[in-house]
């Protein structure tokens, strides 16, 4: 099942995520976020922006967003879309699911370009962002440094 997110999701979202923090260079986030962080980052990204969850046997499972590319006005018709999943859901089609979703959202909205970041290498994440077209456009080397190595960023992008 998939819904918009509530504040109150804050913590099952931070299990999910602080996983992600604690083990892998998939976030360059380097301390755990609390679920009031969390509640806040929920709050900011849906005053404009949708921001999907992913429920399974009444569990969040995973979750996907849409947030401002950058803060500059003429920025604003781009966006940088994000998903997680719990572990154990990786491999089952559910981020493509919330990602389709999340792209219908966005195709409602006055959003022109749709961007996603991979620390790389990540073939999963790769591979999903390319099933919704995004072509890559960037290759950033050595930009991120955690557990003891550099780590290279790549972007893709989708015009709508």
């Amino acid at each position: 099942m998939l819904r918009n997110v509530r504040p109150n999701d804050a913590p099952s979202i931070c299990a999910i995520y602080n996983h992600y923090v604690r083990h892998t260079s998939i976030t360059f986030e380097e301390s755990p976020v609390s679920p009031g962080d969390m509640e806040l980052r929920i709050l900011e990204v849906t005053e404009t922006l949708p921001w999907l969850v992913c429920e399974e046997g009444g569990e969040l499972i995973g979750y996907s967003y849409a947030s401002p590319w950058k803060h500059r006005s003429a920025y604003r018709h781009s966006v940088e879309v994000t998903t997680y999943l719990h572990p154990t859901s990786v491999g089952k089609g559910k981020g493509s699911e919330m990602l389709a979703a999340l792209f219908a959202e966005l195709r409602n909205r006055p959003i022109h370009c749709v961007i996603g970041g991979v620390a790389l290498p990540n073939p999963a994440s790769v591979a999903l962002l390319e099933k919704f077209a995004l072509r890559k456009v960037a290759h950033f080397r050595e930009v991120g440094y955690k557990f003891g190595r550099w780590i290279d960023v790549g972007y893709w992008q989708l015009v709508l």
